[in-house]
């Protein structure tokens, strides 16, 4: 149902070399780049992405409240893994990674964390370990 989540930056080559180191970690690299700066990242053609652009309207790009992407990782291992990525590249830790309720077969383990622009992100894994 996602095409993709827009995320806006105020510093475009600051956010794309953060995105590029992050997000290849996990397979995802640049499809598209335009003129403007609006620049998706993906795993594939046909799958969500994500794009980090300057706002379209010239303003001041801000994180909103209550607003949040969430990455699904194949592991709890790789949920560790990228938000550690995330940190050392000088995102803000917004949480550690854990289960969030219950462990079990529908266990939530996820880890949050800001990016240099404020944008908050979860890198999650549903299910058990």
């Amino acid at each position: 149902m996602i095409g993709y989540v827009t995320i806006g930056t105020n510093d475009l080559p600051r956010a794309l070399a953060f995105y590029d180191a992050l997000l290849g970690g996990i397979g995802a690299s640049r499809k598209i780049e335009m003129p403007t700066g609006f620049t998706l990242y993906g795993a594939a053609r046909g799958q969500p992405g994500l794009v980090i652009t300057p706002p379209y309207d010239k303003g001041e790009a801000s994180p909103g409240n209550g607003n949040m992407v969430a990455l699904a990782m194949g592991s709890r291992g790789e949920v560790d893994s990228f938000h550690a990525k995330a940190l050392e590249l000088g995102a803000s830790d917004e949480g550690a990674p854990g289960v969030r309720g219950d462990d079990g077969e529908r266990a939530f383990y996820g880890a949050y964390f800001r990016d240099p622009d404020g944008n908050k992100i979860c890198a999650f894994r549903m299910g058990p370990a």
